[in-house]
């Protein structure tokens, strides 16, 4: 296993032009991490092809790997010129994986505001067309894409598993968010479980937790139930990590594990405690 952080931990200095994207990757190799994971948040690597070169330059002086490219991507709801379009889109950004060295990398498949199973199950054979196109481009350049369990439409485990079994590519995988299934109401620990054999990539990631019967302002979300969730330090929230990295690392998972941070804290210390926690964490379970 290698410990390492995903850049979008710090998105809030990002965004707010405290850091560079190149300052992320010294800082977070001054934690000790092993790689960290390019997700272009506060940059772009599309409109500015040049720091490419820039991150790879600093991960190799800073003694660093660079482990996934993760982007955003939709082909719900397309018509057939916006899918290929669409399709055509992320294979440009196959080719930004493949020059910054990496060779896992992570899109989104799709985005609806019909979370039905339904919808879903309409829409799956046209959703593993697409990742079928993407990953076989991929494949000569040594690059296993995934999907995420993200973003409400395609976030519970089973509905990531009927997507990687029906794309059934060798290179296609699921980047797996111990945090995000809590989004749709599903026991992180179960859903692990369930899916922990599928994973190119394992998310560390923390929530608080609370029922849909109590009042909550700004700096939560709510879950497809209606409960309430908050971005917290990884160790500080409501999931039971310790008990979930046991699962992963008695499944036999040994492949990068990052660290996301997207609380309210800075995101610095952040970033720094939670890395901290699963570190001893792992070495324990």
């Amino acid at each position: 296993m290698k410990l390492g952080i995903s850049t979008y931990s710090l998105s809030q200095a990002l965004h707010a032009g405290e850091m560079t994207i190149q300052d992320v990757i010294v800082f977070i190799a001054s934690l000790g991490a092993e790689h960290a994971e390019i997700v272009p948040h506060g940059f772009s690597l599309t409109e500015n092809p040049q720091l490419i070169e820039a991150i790879k330059k600093q991960a190799q002086e800073s003694g660093i790997e660079l482990s996934n490219y993760a982007v955003g991507a939709n082909f719900s709801g397309l018509n057939d010129e916006q899918y290929e379009q669409e399709i055509t889109r992320l294979k440009q950004e196959v080719d930004i994986a493949a020059a910054l060295g990496v060779k896992k990398m992570r899109h989104d498949v799709a985005s609806s505001s019909d979370l039905s199973v339904t919808k879903f199950l309409q829409e799956l054979p046209r959703l593993a067309r697409a990742c079928q196109a993407i990953a076989d481009y991929a494949a000569p350049f040594g690059i296993t894409t995934s999907v995420e369990n993200h973003g409400y439409y395609i976030q519970h485990s089973d509905r990531v598993q009927a997507l990687v079994e029906l794309v059934d590519r060798p290179n296609f995988r699921t980047t797996l968010d111990i945090g995000n299934f809590l989004c749709v109401d599903e026991n992180p620990a179960a859903a692990v479980r369930n899916n922990i054999k599928l994973a190119s990539m394992v998310h560390v990631k923390d929530f608080y937790f609370r029922s849909s019967t109590e009042s909550h302002g700004e700096g939560w979300f709510k879950s497809t139930s209606g409960n309430y969730l908050r971005g917290a330090i990884v160790g500080h929230g409501d999931i039971a990590i310790p008990q979930v990295l046991r699962i992963v690392k008695e499944s036999g998972y040994d492949d990068y594990i990052s660290i996301e941070f997207e609380g309210l804290e800075d995101c610095r210390l952040g970033t720094r405690l939670g890395f901290d926690f699963v570190k001893r964490a792992w070495n324990e379970a």
